[in-house]
């Protein structure tokens, strides 16, 4: 008998990069208010560059080969430039709780492209356990009090499920660059390329709409550039170097659970009595899919 025990570094990177990136709904959304989505973004993977300047002559020192520049270009074409364009522009249209219920589905659609793409085996406990994860992220969101500022919900929804398909690809493409590459650097050069990225666009907007600078939406964006970009990107990348990236795709699922328990903190928000039964049929459908696999092999005859 042989138990494949829980990699349980890579878990804690997990469940601390969903916190990270939970608490960025509320960074985000009030970021965007005085200023353009794009300008928030650029500000952001600015000072997330900063922190890895120092790291640059040792980045000049890895070798690339045609492939790794290849599955660069599609990680960074997915995550940082679509994914954070469809996410800011969501967040525009559509409640966060609401945003919320769309990331769910993100660990079906990663599923799905890591068993096309990398042959990873999708086991009856991911199968069940993300289905689980996925029907008590829906209830959470819909559960949820639709924000004030979600002017076109059906828009703002179709947008944040473009973003989870961007982040199904960028998933995919880190599970592979991961065998060869450090967290460090794939989460360094996401930042440098939303840097040229964005820039144009900050530019664009900041002639185009009236902005308004506050401390505030000042100290947000520095907040996802550093916190968020750095810390939140830099576990969840050391995870997928750990584990499927399928597997790790359904913890995706607590960003809700956090989403609500951090309003509860933070904004004063209530939690209902649905929404934290929602929360443990979540926590119950991460923990399924994380049961140590157990084979049995018959002992060979002496």
């Amino acid at each position: 008998m042989i138990k494949k025990d829980i990699d349980w570094l890579a878990v804690g990177a997990l469940v601390t990069a969903m916190l990270v990136w939970a608490s960025s709904f509320i960074a985000l959304k009030s970021a965007i208010g005085p200023m353009g989505p794009f300008s928030v973004i650029f500000i952001r993977m600015f000072f997330a560059s900063l922190c890895f300047v120092f790291f640059i002559k040792q980045f000049l020192k890895l070798r690339f080969t045609k492939d790794d520049i290849k599955y660069i270009a599609i990680m960074t074409l997915f995550e940082p430039c679509m994914y954070f364009i469809f996410e800011a522009k969501a967040l525009q249209y559509t409640s966060a709780a609401q945003a919320g219920m769309i990331t769910s589905m993100m660990p079906l659609i990663t599923a799905v492209g890591a068993g096309i793409i990398l042959g990873e085996v999708i086991t009856k406990k991911v199968a069940i356990g993300s289905m689980l994860a996925v029907i008590g992220a829906i209830w959470l969101s819909l559960s949820a009090s639709s924000d004030v500022h979600a002017s076109n919900p059906l828009l703002g929804n179709t947008l944040e499920f473009l973003a989870m398909v961007c982040g199904s690809g960028y998933a995919i493409s880190i599970r592979r660059l991961s065998e060869k590459f450090s967290a460090l650097f794939l989460t360094a050069i996401q930042a440098f390329v939303g840097v040229l990225f964005y820039f144009p666009f900050a530019i664009w907007e900041y002639n185009t709409i009236n902005m308004y600078f506050t401390w505030d939406s000042f100290l947000w964006t520095v907040y996802l550039g550093v916190i968020v970009t750095l810390g939140g990107y830099g576990m969840f990348n050391f995870a997928l170097g750990r584990m499927q990236a399928a597997k790790a795709a359904i913890y995706i699922n607590l960003i809700p659970v956090f989403t609500v328990i951090l309003a509860f903190l933070i904004l004063g928000e209530k939690l209902k009595f649905v929404q934290i039964v929602a929360s443990i049929i979540i926590l119950t459908g991460v923990f399924i899919s994380q049961i140590p696999t157990i084979k049995l092999r018959k002992k060979r005859s002496t």
